[in-house]
């Protein structure tokens, strides 16, 4: 840029007006720049702010689904853990359920002298024994005749048409069953009429 002087050494006005508006253009334009700069970065910012919230929110969504299936988790945990605990017997009594029957066909024997009546006597006082632990435990034989026939406790191997019974109702029981507290451990075996 040529600076006009006059012959005092001083810049006319003319020139200072030529500087100031270079001045002002150079302003303007450094200013445009920075406004399309900071609008560009606004704009890269929430475009980032939005990627940054989108990710949270499917982290926070991925920590609430495992959260729950942890939660699903320890209450399958804790239910199993209660069933084995209530039904811990369950295998032992499935077990002697079988000597327990023999011993109700042995006690069904009539005694012939005094020494096959005392052998009954012990054999009733074993049988107790077993039944008594076996309620302690919780097992109680199902009721079966006489009572409606319900397919949950009982095992239909027979039916009959007697006119003295309602129809489905149990009329004899071949094989005694059992239950566990609320568990079904072996259905009694029956004749039902129809």
């Amino acid at each position: 840029m040529a600076e006009k002087t006059n012959n005092t050494g001083e810049m006319n006005n003319e020139a200072v007006d030529e500087v100031v508006e270079e001045v002002f253009d150079e302003a303007e334009s450094v200013g445009e720049e920075t406004v399309e700069t900071a609008e560009q970065q606004n704009e890269e910012g929430s475009s980032l702010a939005s990627e940054l919230e989108a990710k949270l929110e499917e982290s926070e969504n991925r920590y609430y689904r495992l959260r729950a299936d942890f939660e699903n988790f320890r209450r399958r945990v804790n239910l199993d853990k209660e069933s084995s605990e209530k039904y811990r017997a369950q295998s032992l009594i499935s077990d002697l359920l079988p000597a327990i029957d023999n011993f109700e066909r042995a006690m069904q024997m009539a005694p012939e002298n005094e020494q096959t009546k005392s052998l009954l006597q012990g054999m009733d006082m074993v049988y107790r024994s077993l039944i008594e632990a076996l309620k302690k435990e919780g097992v109680e034989p199902i009721e079966a005749v006489g009572t409606e026939f319900d397919p949950h406790l009982h095992q239909a191997v027979m039916q009959v048409e007697d006119p003295e019974h309602e129809s489905n109702i149990v009329v004899e029981e071949f094989q005694k069953g059992y239950k566990l507290k609320d568990r079904v451990i072996r259905p009694s075996m029956v004749k039902v009429n129809q």
